[in-house]
């Protein structure tokens, strides 16, 4: 199954670094990068998207308000956010994001991400207690 993904970061070099990750692995589409939650907001109410990696820390509006936003939505992606601040774990947990990862990230841990997440669609539900990568 191949799994429709966006990454937003304001950061470039980042967000291609994730960009790079994503679109070596098998079966991963990275449909488009947004520098911005607008308009991210915007692509995901207009195309259909499985899965969003979301920076934390934005200009305007947060990856925590996207994922919320997101969440909102009656057919929406799952949500997982990146930070270096590991404090903002606790709020990913709070929105019920579907994963926490704290930057510096590996490739592991995102390929590790994307495992439970098709194990979840595999069995027909989606773990909604939030998956914790990286130091605590």
């Amino acid at each position: 199954m191949e799994l429709k993904t966006i990454v937003v970061d304001n950061s470039p070099e980042l967000k291609q670094r994730l960009v790079t990750i994503l679109s070596g692995m098998e079966d991963i589409m990275v449909c488009k990068s947004f520098d911005d939650a607008v308009a991210a907001m915007q692509y995901i109410e207009e195309n259909p998207v499985d899965l969003v990696f979301s920076d934390v820390v934005m200009p305007e509006i947060s990856g925590i308000t996207l994922a919320s936003m997101i969440y909102d939505m009656p057919r929406h992606p799952e949500v997982i956010l990146l930070s270096g601040i590991p404090g903002f774990s606790l709020e990913a947990w709070k929105i019920r994001a579907f994963g926490f990862i704290i930057k510096p990230y590996t490739r592991a841990q995102i390929a590790d991400m994307i495992r439970k997440y098709r194990k979840a669609v595999k069995e027909g539900l989606l773990e909604r207690d939030i998956v914790y990568q990286g130091e605590r």
